[in-house]
């Protein structure tokens, strides 16, 4: 498949380590826009949070995406609001499949707890602030072309699942 890969989802879903694995697999270079975002700015993504707030983090990570996206036949994994722009959205569809990680708000509350990382979830209450964020993201994230909930699975069973539909999706691509 000589595609683009991406994923989107909400913040502790898995995109980097399943993107990293995936690509590994499918033998493509991995991207994530996080990364990029702080190689260009030299900041942590926290840090050009709480030194520029999220319109310039938005923006920046508006201009990764745009970046990574003239690459071809990678993975890229991106971060979890990249979806709050309609041209984001607009552009991940032509220039990829879209693969959207889901899990419960309550796995998400554990994998994400105790990271210091997260500048949206430096908030009182975690939980409701995952809930809050996830209700207010869901219809953006109906943009992808599958999803896999990865509430349960491993990686090696989320990695199964991705590979099994991209195998789909080729061959029905191939048709039209």
């Amino acid at each position: 498949m000589q595609t683009n890969i991406i994923l989107i989802g909400f913040m502790g879903t898995g995109k980097t380590a399943v993107g990293k694995r995936l690509a590994a697999i499918l033998k493509k270079e991995f991207y994530d826009t996080d990364q990029e975002v702080e190689n260009v700015t030299g900041m942590t993504i926290y840090q050009l949070f709480n030194k520029h707030g999220e319109v310039r983090f938005r923006s920046e990570e508006n201009l990764a995406l745009q970046r990574l996206l003239q690459k071809e036949n990678c993975v890229i994994a991106t971060g979890g609001g990249i979806i709050l722009n309609q041209n984001n959205i607009d552009f991940l569809s032509e220039k990829g499949v879209i693969i959207c990680l889901t899990a419960r708000p309550e796995i998400i509350y554990e994998r994400v707890k105790k990271r210091n990382n997260r500048p949206l979830l430096k908030r009182k209450n975690l939980y409701e602030t995952i809930i809050q964020l996830m209700v207010e993201r869901e219809e953006l994230y109906k943009c992808a072309d599958f999803y896999v909930d990865t509430s349960d699975l491993d990686f090696g069973e989320i990695i199964e699942e991705i590979i099994a539909f991209l195998k789909e999706y080729e061959q029905v691509s191939l048709q039209v």
